[in-house]
């Protein structure tokens, strides 16, 4: 488990949406300091002083680089920057599938690398990996990469926990952001997302499945991939 208090925090995809949620939120379960990172910083509300905008560009190799030089005192991380193109994987645009994977897969683990040598020698602390119902639910290019995002999570998970670094993968169907505003049905919050994420960081929990969809989906996960796509079935 990893109490929040006094912590000094890192989320990318900051400026907006469930970004913005999280810095809220983890000031308010008593961190001392956010870094807000975004590809423009200029564009991250700082109307408390313990939020420090950030440029950081999470498919950028040297912004992650600097990032991390100009953050040294980071111990949690939440890897939230993500897009939504979701092409065809046999037919879609490749340039379009290359840039989802570059932000949401390559992102999320490059950003890692920069920064667990950090949270290590800062002590321990914690990761917060964004996934998707889609992780576990393929519909295409989007849900690809958050399946492999949800790998990397595993595999980080038990690599850093030797040194006192707590990985959290969270699990969510539609949040109710500006990246869903395409779909219909219910979308979940973004304070039930981070509240819930966030309790699973203080609990020691490996992760949270907020939702009614996550949970349906996590449900049948051990049974014939058929339940699952039950168009294979005809």
């Amino acid at each position: 488990m990893t109490d929040l208090t006094g912590r000094t925090a890192l989320v990318t995809g900051a400026n907006r949406g469930l970004g913005a949620a999280f810095v809220a939120e983890l000031l308010a379960r008593g961190a001392s300091k956010a870094y807000a990172a975004a590809r423009r910083p200029e564009s991250v509300d700082v109307t408390d002083p313990r939020v420090v905008p950030l440029e950081l560009d999470v498919t950028d190799a040297e912004s992650i680089r600097r990032a991390a030089e100009a953050a040294p005192d980071v111990t949690v991380l939440v890897n939230n920057a993500g897009i939504g193109v979701n092409q065809s994987l046999v037919s879609g645009d490749l340039d379009e599938i290359h840039r989802e994977f570059d932000t949401n897969f390559w992102g999320p683990v490059l950003v890692t690398r920069a920064f667990a040598p950090i949270l290590t020698a800062n002590g321990g602390g914690a990761i917060v990996n964004m996934h998707s119902a889609l992780s576990w639910y393929a519909i295409g290019s989007y849900s690809a990469t958050k399946a492999a995002l949800w790998s990397a999570s595993n595999s980080t998970r038990v690599e850093l926990a030797p040194q006192g670094v707590q990985v959290v993968g969270v699990h969510v169907g539609y949040v109710d952001t500006d990246m869903a505003a395409h779909a219909d049905g219910y979308k979940v919050p973004p304070a039930q997302v981070v509240a819930e994420a966030l309790d699973a960081v203080e609990a020691g929990d490996a992760e949270a499945i907020v939702g009614e969809t996550a949970q349906q989906v996590k449900a049948v996960l051990d049974q014939d991939v058929r339940v699952l796509y039950p168009q294979l079935a005809r």
